[in-house]
């Protein structure tokens, strides 16, 4: 069967491809740089943390658009297809269980970012056998992260800490499903989970897209990305970019972001800090990366944020999530404490938080349009 070519005399045909790509997400500021439409497409490349167009495509129907996290798509019925009757709560999504652990490994934990989990969870995962390779962020140039694949469990434990900036990780994927591993896991913000789960529940085509390697999903919480070229003009005048080794944001009542170096931690107000948030963040209402089989993020704990910043916070989605952290938990590499109380609830108050205010941004932007649309006398 041949693939569909757009006629460019036809206009609101219904179908899309790279032109409404163009139109809807990149050209809008709202692409997440998460590469689901790189090394599925040669015309679509990564440049810096931003997707970029090489070359025009005549396709109407393109995977670049199907697959996008930004563009259109039935959640609840993606839900449906990857969960079934999993129970689904409308602040967190489906959630088999709630914990507190982190890595039984001290030095892991100095090295990893908060608590190590993910650091653990893949390292165990890879040591296992349940994958032959992971795709996650690793070390790039100055404050710009690049995707990297680990075959070794033993790279894997070191594998340092975050930048807030965006990896291509899903470009990275697709370009591995390609070659010779059979199982892979992914270290995926919430964009990311979307678009693999996006592709999980494509129709298969003529074109093997390799999604079927797809064995595992650890998700990060994300409350925002930041804006590579934004936030390296930011930090230029308060340090030098090359000794940067992680950040971290304290809880809200500290309005901080630290900018840890090799000699120094740096506290940035995150007034000077909201400005980088990528565009795309604004609208996202997915805080806790439900698209998973497990997500994983900082704690919040009574005893203060010099405690919790080395515990981290695990929802766990899918029988593979649980089995694997099971499996951490018999193996001893990970410590768990009993959650208090109260943080579940905190937890759903702040997921439900960026669900509102994603809906709110998204009600502005539409207005905004249709204004524009009616040459500023609306309808």
């Amino acid at each position: 069967m041949q693939q569909q070519r757009r006629d460019p005399t036809e206009k609101g045909d219904g179908r899309r491809g790279q032109n409404e790509l163009e139109e809807q997400v990149l050209r809008a500021g709202l692409c997440t740089g998460c590469g689901a439409c790189v090394n599925i497409c040669p015309y679509q490349a990564i440049h810096h943390d931003r997707t970029v167009t090489l070359h025009a495509c005549d396709l109407a129907q393109g995977r670049c658009y199907a697959c996008c996290p930004q563009t259109p798509a039935d959640l609840s019925d993606l839900r449906r297809k990857l969960y079934g009757k999993t129970d689904c709560t409308p602040e967190l999504g489906p959630m088999k269980g709630f914990f507190i652990a982190r890595a039984a490994d001290e030095g892991l934990r100095q090295g990893a970012q908060h608590g190590g989990t993910v650091t653990t969870l893949v390292t165990l995962a890879l040591r296992e056998g349940l994958i032959d390779a992971a795709v996650l962020a690793g070390e790039g140039e100055g404050l710009l992260p690049r995707s990297v694949t680990i075959t070794d469990a033993k790279v894997a434990a070191k594998m340092g800490k975050s930048r807030f900036v965006v990896s291509p990780t899903v470009a990275e994927f697709n370009r591995v499903c390609r070659g010779d591993a059979a199982k892979i896991g992914v270290v995926a913000t919430p964009c990311q989970a979307v678009a693999l789960a996006k592709m999980r529940t494509q129709p298969v085509s003529e074109v093997e897209s390799g999604i079927e390697k797809l064995h595992l999903v650890v998700g990060l919480f994300c409350g925002w990305a930041l804006s590579w070229q934004k936030l390296a003009a930011l930090l230029k005048a308060k340090t030098d970019l090359a000794q940067v080794t992680g950040m971290d944001i304290p809880p809200s009542r500290y309005h901080t972001l630290e900018v840890y170096t090799r000699g120094e931690t740096i506290r940035v107000s995150l007034d000077e800090v909201t400005p980088c948030v990528r565009e795309a963040c604004h609208s996202c209402d997915d805080m806790t990366a439900e698209f998973s089989d497990l997500s994983v993020g900082s704690a919040r704990l009574p005893e203060g944020w010099e405690t919790a910043r080395s515990w981290n916070q695990v929802i766990v989605r899918t029988q593979r999530g649980m089995d694997l952290l099971e499996l951490a938990r018999r193996r001893g590499v990970l410590e768990f404490r009993e959650p208090p109380a109260e943080n579940l609830q905190k937890l759903k108050a702040a997921a439900l938080g960026k669900k509102k205010a994603a809906a709110s941004r998204s009600k502005y932007l539409n207005s905004t349009a249709n204004v524009e649309e009616t040459d500023g006398f609306g309808s």
